[in-house]
């Protein structure tokens, strides 16, 4: 096998098998592809999940709640009546074999893709859910943590999250994520990091690609599912670590631009992003202009049950066992 120089330490890392799970099979990465007709491609139609993989304390790798990620993924893909054969479980497991033939030994990040392929015998061409093929995809690669623990700045985005009414905001789906992308661009432009969307009510909904929480008057709060957020499986982890380990409840009430700007504590979570301590909102400090108590603690004891150190999540964790790179 080949070797690649690791960025970030300048040794000689194995590079990895360049395979992926498509069309019931795995097969090499160039060979997963779609042409320029797939319905997916044309019209958004389509439903993603990220989930992380991460190298354990005893030297094992684990996904890190991949059932609970299947699940959520089942449900989007039944939003756009994308039918998909294997259940969690079966998602779980080929996952799991995908990491194990390109020979992931270290954190990693894994993408599956369910999606409207082309349009069957006697259909009509046209923008519909019926009457198109389904297709899946699974690909991963290495990724470590790609945020600043020391915090990042964060716009409040002229673009509005969209209202479920609207589009199918509790589902992960590809077409919705234009959205997130603009605000993103725009926060970046003025200098910023990440951006923090509100809703057509003008409370806070989700940032690009995580939930917000914040520490208002000494409560831990977070918007709830009617402010249109995609319900965040790492949202889900910091509720349980806080309440579990640190004693804190997490209240689910609208927050308001003024709630952020008034907060002794602001983070963000997400798959990617993991748990993100806010410092600076609009150009304003957040508390001290940096990360709080209660975030740090949370972030340490995040990090803690993803590595395996903590035996009470164990049950969040799925060991891949050794790879055959």
């Amino acid at each position: 096998m080949t070797s690649a120089v690791a960025a970030d330490s300048g040794k000689a890392t194995p590079a990895l098998a360049a395979l992926a799970y498509h069309d019931g099979e795995f097969v090499p990465l160039e060979r997963a592809q779609v042409p320029v007709t797939t319905q997916a491609l044309q019209y958004g139609t389509g439903v993603f999940e990220g989930i992380r993989a991460y190298a354990q304390a005893d030297g094992g790798l684990a996904v890190f709640r991949g059932h609970d990620h299947y699940l959520r993924f089942l449900r989007s893909a039944r939003t756009l009546r994308i039918r998909l054969e294997p259940d969690a479980r079966e998602l779980c497991a080929l996952t799991a074999e995908l990491l194990r033939r390109i020979g992931a030994d270290t954190d990693m990040y894994i993408r599956p893709l369910a999606y409207k392929r082309a349009l069957l015998p006697g259909t009509p061409p046209g923008v519909q859910l019926t009457g198109v093929s389904d297709a899946l995809s699974v690909n991963a690669f290495r990724m470590g943590s790609y945020t600043d623990r020391g915090g990042i700045r964060v716009a409040i985005s002229s673009w509005r999250r969209p209202e479920s009414a609207v589009l199918p905001v509790r589902a992960k789906v590809t077409g919705g994520y234009v959205n997130n992308a603009l605000a993103v661009d725009e926060a970046r432009a003025a200098g910023y990091d990440d951006a923090i969307l509100l809703n057509s009510r003008g409370q806070v909904a989700e940032a690009s690609t995580s939930n917000v929480f914040a520490v208002v008057r000494g409560r831990l709060v977070t918007p709830p599912v009617t402010a249109d957020l995609l319900e965040g499986i790492t949202r889900d982890t910091a509720v349980t670590l806080a309440a579990d380990l640190l004693d804190v409840p997490t209240d689910f009430h609208d927050l308001g631009r003024e709630d952020l700007c008034l907060a002794d504590e602001v983070f963000l979570t997400g798959t990617g992003a993991e748990i993100v301590p806010v410092t600076e909102i609009a150009g304003r400090p957040v508390g001290d202009g940096v990360p709080g108590p209660l975030t740090t603690a949370l972030t340490a004891a995040y990090h803690e049950v993803v590595r395996g150190k903590d035996q009470r999540y164990h049950h969040w964790l799925q060991s891949v066992g050794p790879g055959t790179g």
